[in-house]
């Protein structure tokens, strides 16, 4: 009798642990130390610099990233390639105006995640993103080692709106076409 009810008190933790499920946790990510980067290149050359994170989550099931959403802070835009003085102000006025992301009208962008799979180390991730007001899918390629999220991976600018300098829309640019593509190295600190 006493062998019975322990081999069905085990029978039922056995069948509880494997029916059981797990939340996923949402883990908040520290803007002060998360980076995003960008680089916009142009025929002649290309500048570089930051963007300020506002806000984000992770969502993980264990160790497994499930989901996630980020806010960024367009109106932080700035320019790390020129000094002061010397183009640093001009270009970060342009890049703020109607011209490239109006951040006046658009304060914000987002990137809401919808799916991700397992590849490789790490994920192949496929989320929303929205830059002065139109969504669209983008795929990216996401590692995670030691608390900090990373990704590198190219916008075309132009399916935002963002079409001043691009060479897919104006004649005669020249030398003075600029890329439709602009990177973003993301580094997202748990």
């Amino acid at each position: 009798m006493k062998k019975t009810i322990t081999t069905a008190f085990l029978a039922l933790i056995v069948t509880t642990g494997a029916t059981a499920s797990t939340e996923p946790v949402e883990k908040t990510v520290n803007v002060k130390e998360s980076t995003i980067t960008w680089t916009g290149k142009k025929v002649l050359g290309q500048h570089t610099g930051t963007i300020n994170l506002k806000s984000g989550t992770l969502e993980m099931d264990g160790d497994q990233l499930v989901g996630g959403s980020f806010v960024v802070d367009m109106t932080t835009i700035a320019v790390t390639d020129l000094k002061a003085g010397e183009g640093k102000e001009k270009l970060e006025g342009h890049l703020n105006s109607a011209d490239f992301f109006d951040t006046t009208n658009h304060s914000e962008a987002t990137f809401v995640i919808t799916e991700v799979a397992k590849s490789g180390n790490g994920y192949s991730v496929v989320g929303d993103l929205t830059i002065k007001g139109t969504t669209l899918p983008t795929k990216v390629n996401m590692t995670i080692e030691n608390g900090v999220a990373t990704t590198v991976f190219n916008v075309d600018r132009t399916k935002y709106g963002v079409r001043y300098g691009s060479a897919s829309f104006f004649d005669n640019l020249k030398d003075n076409a600029i890329s439709d593509n602009f990177e973003l190295a993301v580094s997202l600190t748990l």
